[in-house]
């Protein structure tokens, strides 16, 4: 309706369509990523109400993340079944109707069915492989940089909303807390089906940087791989006996561990077990958020160039350090900024070199679902933290065990990536040209 107007509008100023999806896919992840960020400022509010203790609220926002993870490898199906916009349109529905409907619980029942399976299968259904499907469907160059960007908008969604909700929520309450990331998904949504289209084919345009001449000579490519939906399992069976797969699903197992599992949920109770309270937390969280920012949109363009094997060393062994460093930071607001710059860099920097060493492994055709396996892997760790560390805490009164193995964790992961055949890493860093 508004898309090709839009279109032809943009065109003759010089811009490609490209860029209004890559907006909508950012504005997608960080909306979709603060409803699974914003829980974390939840632990205490919800156990004071409710007496829910943090390992029974943790249980339920594991769920949520291994949901979260194992929709991965079947998003791309529903993306080529149903089309972008409907499985943005749905998915961001999913997640406005479980933040609204929560504002009514008051069983444990209806936090697991919410904030659980709600929460979990809507944000799934995107995740980071719809930033990897618009990658690959919307450009031709400048993907590492365009998987750095959209990235690290998820990452920072899961962070950014966090101080306004902990302000809110020592104000108003915790429901009050939970509307404006329902009113952003909201409009996120409504932009989407007015403005979200499938391919670049759907306006009569090449993705961005395809040289017409290449285009042409192409046009007669074999037809596309059949899709089903046991193509996921298929593809999965393919890839079980490659090294490589498993060291990246390992080492995404981690980060998702020591990111999302450990961090993003339990930062703000940790804090408050050092006596600080929710509000300068949380702004330590968007702290992160916005020096992950910086640091994703750098790791995608220092992928597109570098060996991404290094660079997940780097990244893997800076993020165990500073974990490994943090119950000594006496959670002074010099300390807590310290590690906030060096754990916020690389918070999910690990994304696009592990998405280019998949592509690179595997081919362009088999990427997007061996990518959505990979990123299983992710959300498995970060559910085992969520609850692991949810129980280390009931059980020590003390979340320094969880620290220190996750900082441990990282450091082996920093080795273990060093094990990837160097002619994968070199395919996976090719250099760019500058698109006009």
């Amino acid at each position: 309706m508004f898309a090709q107007p839009l279109s032809a509008w943009l065109a003759r100023r010089g811009w490609h369509y490209s860029w209004v999806i890559v907006a909508l896919t950012f504005f997608t992840a960080l909306t979709s990523s603060a409803a699974l960020g914003l829980p974390g400022a939840l632990l205490q509010p919800l156990s004071k109400e409710f007496g829910w203790d943090v390992e029974q609220i943790s249980s339920a926002l594991a769920i949520r993340f291994a949901l979260f993870g194992l929709m991965g490898p079947f998003a791309a199906i529903l993306m080529e079944r149903f089309g972008l916009r409907n499985v943005v349109v749905t998915a961001l529905g999913l997640v406005a109707a479980g933040l609204l409907l929560a504002t009514r619980m008051s069983q444990f029942w209806h936090l697991v069915a919410l904030w659980g399976v709600m929460l979990g299968v809507g944000s799934g259904m995107t995740a980071l492989v719809l930033s990897a499907v618009v990658a690959n469907r919307w450009f031709e160059t400048r993907r590492g940089l365009i998987i750095g960007l959209l990235t690290a908008s998820s990452a920072t969604g899961q962070l950014v909303f966090l101080p306004l909700g902990a302000w809110l929520i020592e104000h108003y309450g915790w429901r009050m807390a939970l509307l404006p990331v329902f009113f952003a998904c909201s409009l996120v949504a409504v932009a989407a089906f007015l403005l979200m289209r499938n391919r670049p084919s759907d306006l009569g345009l090449l993705p961005f940087g395809m040289d017409p001449a290449a285009a042409a000579a192409a046009a007669p490519a074999a037809a596309p791989m059949k899709i089903t939906f046991g193509t996921p399992f298929a593809v999965l069976r393919s890839v079980s006996g490659n090294r490589t797969f498993w060291i990246l699903f390992g080492t995404f197992f981690i980060c998702g561990l020591s990111t999302n599992g450990l961090i993003q949920t339990h930062f703000i109770s940790l804090c408050g077990d050092a006596g600080l309270s929710a509000v300068p937390a949380a702004s330590v969280l968007a702290m992160m958020g916005a020096f992950d920012l910086i640091g994703t949109i750098a790791s995608g363009w220092l992928s597109d160039r570098y060996d991404n094997r290094k660079l997940l060393f780097w990244y893997y062994g800076l993020r165990g350090l500073s974990l490994l460093w943090l119950p000594y930071s006496d959670f002074t607001l010099y300390g807590l900024s310290l590690f906030a710059m060096f754990y916020g860099l690389d918070w999910i920097a690990t994304v696009p070199p592990t998405v280019k060493l998949v592509g690179a492994t595997f081919g362009k055709e088999r990427a997007g679902m061996v990518f959505g396996w990979v990123f299983a892997g992710h959300q498995l760790g970060a559910a085992v933290a969520a609850y692991g560390a949810g129980r280390v805490r009931t059980l020590w009164f003390t979340y320094n065990p969880a620290l220190f193995a996750a900082g441990a964790a990282c450091l082996a992961a920093a080795l273990l990536v060093l094990a990837i055949r160097r002619q994968q890493a070199a395919a996976a860093a090719v250099p760019v040209k500058a698109a006009a």
